[in-house]
C-alpha cells in the first residue's frame, strides 16, 4: 500500500491536478494508512518539497489556486452551517490545506509533531512547577535555627506560627487571630490589675491638635520626629489622581497620638475643680502612632496597640505611690502571666519619658542576651497639670497644681514573649497565656465501627467537661482531610502547652497519651489513665509554667555580670549583633551619673543604660565605689547592656 501511494504522488507531483488525485486517494485509504502508523496528514505536512514553491507558480496557475481555495473554502463552510459532522468535513479540510500549501509552503510545518512535543513537554514543565512551589511551601514553612540567625529566627516564628505579617503600611503590622488571641490574655489579665488599681476605662480621640503637643516643652522635643501629621480634612481629583485638596488645609494640624497625655490632661481640667475629685485615675486600651525607621514585628512599629493609664493627685507622695504600684503591677504580670522574670528599675535622666520626673520600668533578659524594656510608669510632676492648667482647691480652700502619673505596656509584650521561651521548633507559650491549653486530638475508630465511634465521641466529650472544670482552655482537633502528624507538628508550633492523643486502642485501656511542649518530660510521651486525665493536666501545666519561669530566671541571673571594667564591656559588645545568639549579656557597673560620657559608650559599644536597678540602689551598692567609665565617685549602679 505504501509503494503504491509513494509512487503516485513521484508520478503526479508536476501539477496541481495530480495533487488533488492523491489527496482524494489518501482520503479514501485512512483507516489504512492509521493501521500502520502512518499520520493521515502525512503526505500533504510532510511532502513539502514534492510541490512547487509559490515563487514558480505562474499567475495563472496562483490565480487558479486562489480561485480553488476560494471554492473549497465555501463549500466546507456551506457543509458547517448545514450541520455536517466533522468526519464529513475532515477530508475537505485536507484537501484545502493543500491547495494552500501550493500558494504558501510554510503553513504546511509538522504541527502534529509540535503539538506532541508541547504535550510531553507540558508535563516536565508542571513538574517543575510543582517542585517549585514545593520548594516555597517549604522555605516558607522553615524556621531558621537561632544560633544561625537570631533575628531570623524571631521573624520565622512569627510567620509559621501565624502570629502577624506585614501589611500595605509601611511599618504596620496584621495581627493575626492566634496573635491576638495572645494580647486578648494579657489585656483580659491586665485589665483585672488595673480596675482593681481604682482606674476606670475611657476613650480619648486619636487626633490631636498639634498646639496641644506645643504646650509642655519637653514633651513635644521628645516626640517630634516620631509624629504622622493629618494636614487637610479631605482630598480631590487631581491630574494623576487624588490629592490632598488645596481649599481644604487645617488652621490647626492634627497629630495622630504618639500618646495621650496632652489630649487626657485637657480633659482634666474640666473635671477636676476639687480636692475631692481626687485621685482620678483613667485607663485606655488604643492604637497609638510613632514614624519609626527601623521596625520588627511586635517589638517596634508605626502602629501598635498598648494600655495607657493617667492619674492625678493631690500629692506628690500620691503621684509617686501610684507610679510605682503600677510598675510593680507590671512586674507580676510579667512572671504570672508570661513566665518571664524583670528587673525593676529607673530610667537614668536621659532615657526618661518625655515630661517625666522619673521614670519606672522593667526590663527582662532575651535569649540572646539583649534586654527589651517590657512596661515603664511615669511620675510626671506637676509639668502637665501646670501645661493645662489643671488645679483644685485643698480642704482649706487654697489653689494647688496637681501632680500626675501615666503608665502603660503594648504588645512588644508578645515580642518578649517568643524571645524569653520560644525554640527552634516554634512558639512555646506557658499555659496561663496560652489561648488553647490544651488540645485534644483523636484517633478515630473504623468507619464500620459504629460502637466505637460512639464510645470515642462520649470519652471526648467527658474528658473536655473534666478539663474545663479545672479551667482549661481545651479544643478537640477532630479535622478529617488532616493527617494526626500534621496536627501534631502544627499544635506543637502554635506553642499548645499540652497535646493529648486518644485513639481506640488507647479506650479500651482506658488510657490517653499525653505529650508536653516544653519543661520536664517533655521529651517523651506519658500514658495517663483517663481517670485522672483533667487533674494530671492541671498539675502538669503548673508545672510547665514554674519550670519556663525558673529557667528564665536563672538565665537572667547568669546572664548579668558584675564589676568589670569599661574595656571589658566594650570587648565583650563589639561583636555583639541582634543576629547573634550568644549575647554577652547585662552588666551591673558603679556609675557616676552624667548625660554626656553615656553618650560616648553608646556610640562606642551600642550599649545603653537600661536601667538604675532598685534593689541594688536602694542598698547602695554603689558606695565607696569608682564609675566604672570615669573613675569619679559612682552614685547609682547602672545596668547597661544592648537592647531591642
Amino acid at each position: 500500500m505504501i509503494s503504491m501511494i509513494l509512487s503516485s504522488l513521484a508520478r503526479q507531483a508536476a501539477g496541481f491536478q495530480a495533487t488533488k488525485t492523491v489527496a482524494s486517494a489518501l482520503s479514501k485509504q485512512t483507516t489504512g494508512l492509521h493501521s500502520i502508523g502512518v499520520q493521515r496528514s502525512l503526505p500533504y505536512r510532510r511532502s513539502v518539497s514534492l510541490f512547487s514553491t509559490a515563487a514558480d507558480l505562474s499567475p495563472e496557475k496562483k490565480l487558479e489556486l486562489e480561485s480553488q481555495i476560494k471554492a473549497k473554502g465555501d463549500e466546507i463552510r456551506v457543509l458547517k452551517e448545514g450541520g455536517a459532522d466533522k468526519a464529513a468535513v475532515a477530508p475537505l479540510v485536507e484537501e484545502l490545506l493543500a491547495l494552500k500549501g501550493q500558494l504558501d509552503p510554510s503553513i504546511l510545518k509538522p504541527k502534529k509533531k509540535q503539538k506532541q512535543q508541547q504535550q510531553q513537554q507540558q508535563p516536565k514543565k508542571q513538574n517543575q512547577q510543582q517542585k517549585q512551589q514545593q520548594q516555597d511551601d517549604a522555605e516558607s514553612d522553615f524556621i531558621t535555627a537561632r544560633e544561625v540567625d537570631y533575628s531570623k529566627w524571631y521573624n520565622d516564628v512569627i510567620r509559621v506560627t501565624g502570629l502577624a505579617e506585614n501589611s500595605p503600611v509601611r511599618g504596620c503590622m496584621v495581627i493575626k487571630p492566634w496573635g491576638m488571641s495572645l494580647w486578648d490574655k494579657v489585656r483580659t489579665e491586665l485589665d483585672a490589675k488595673i480596675q482593681e488599681h481604682g482606674a476606670e476605662n475611657a476613650y480619648f480621640p486619636l487626633l490631636i491638635p498639634k498646639s496641644f503637643l506645643s504646650k509642655e516643652a519637653e514633651h513635644v522635643d521628645g516626640f517630634a520626629k516620631e509624629c504622622a501629621v493629618v494636614t487637610h480634612h479631605r482630598l480631590t481629583a487631581g491630574k494623576d489622581g487624588l490629592i490632598a485638596d488645596p481649599e481644604a488645609e487645617l488652621e490647626d494640624p492634627l497629630i495622630i497620638r504618639p500618646t495621650s497625655e496632652t489630649m487626657i490632661w485637657y480633659m482634666f481640667r474640666k473635671w477636676i475643680n476639687s480636692h475631692r475629685d481626687l485621685p482620678l485615675k483613667v485607663n485606655q486600651w488604643a492604637n497609638v502612632m510613632r514614624w519609626e525607621m527601623r521596625t520588627r514585628p511586635f517589638l517596634r512599629t508605626a502602629e501598635f496597640l498598648w494600655q495607657e493609664g493617667h492619674t492625678a493627685h493631690a500629692t506628690s507622695e500620691g503621684a509617686l505611690d501610684d507610679a510605682r504600684t503600677m510598675m510593680e503591677t507590671y512586674a507580676t504580670l510579667c512572671e504570672e502571666l508570661l513566665a518571664m522574670p524583670v528587673v525593676r528599675g529607673v530610667k537614668s535622666p536621659s532615657e526618661r519619658f518625655a515630661g517625666a520626673e522619673e521614670t519606672f520600668t522593667i526590663e527582662a533578659l532575651m535569649q540572646n542576651g539583649w534586654a527589651l524594656q517590657s512596661g515603664t510608669s511615669h511620675f510626671l510632676g506637676q509639668s502637665f497639670g501646670k501645661a493645662f492648667d489643671v488645679r483644685f482647691q485643698d480642704a482649706d480652700g487654697q489653689e494647688k497644681d496637681v501632680w500626675g502619673t501615666s503608665w502603660g505596656v503594648s504588645t512588644r509584650l508578645i515580642g518578649a514573649l517568643i524571645m524569653t521561651h520560644s525554640d527552634d521548633n516554634g512558639l512555646v507559650l506557658p499555659p496561663p497565656v496560652a489561648p488553647v491549653q490544651v488540645v485534644i486530638v483523636p484517633i478515630p475508630p473504623k468507619k464500620n465501627d459504629e460502637e466505637g465511634k460512639i464510645a470515642m465521641d462520649k470519652a471526648l466529650d467527658d474528658m473536655v467537661d473534666s478539663l474545663k472544670a479545672q479551667g482549661i482552655r481545651v479544643k478537640v482537633d477532630d479535622r478529617d482531610y488532616v493527617r494526626n502528624g500534621a496536627k501534631y507538628f502544627e499544635w506543637e508550633r502554635k506553642g499548645v502547652p499540652l497535646r493529648i492523643e486518644l485513639g481506640p486502642r488507647d479506650l479500651k485501656n482506658n488510657v490517653c497519651i499525653f505529650k508536653y511542649r516544653a519543661g520536664e518530660g517533655s521529651d517523651e510521651k506519658l500514658t495517663v489513665d483517663l481517670e485522672f486525665a483533667a487533674s494530671t493536666a492541671t498539675e502538669g501545666l503548673a508545672s510547665m509554667h514554674k519550670g519556663l519561669l525558673e529557667a528564665a530566671k536563672a538565665r537572667l541571673d547568669a546572664g548579668i555580670t558584675e564589676d568589670v571594667q569599661y574595656e571589658e564591656m566594650k570587648t565583650a559588645l563589639e561583636n555583639d549583633e541582634a543576629s547573634s545568639y550568644n549575647g554577652s549579656g547585662l552588666y551591673l557597673v558603679p556609675w557616676k551619673c552624667n548625660a554626656e560620657n553615656e553618650d560616648k559608650i553608646s556610640a562606642e559599644c551600642k550599649a545603653t543604660i537600661r536601667c538604675y536597678p532598685l534593689d541594688a540602689n536602694e542598698a547602695k551598692l554603689y558606695e565607696g565605689k569608682k564609675c566604672f567609665y570615669s573613675g569619679e565617685d559612682a552614685t547609682h549602679m547602672a545596668l547597661f547592656g544592648r537592647a531591642f
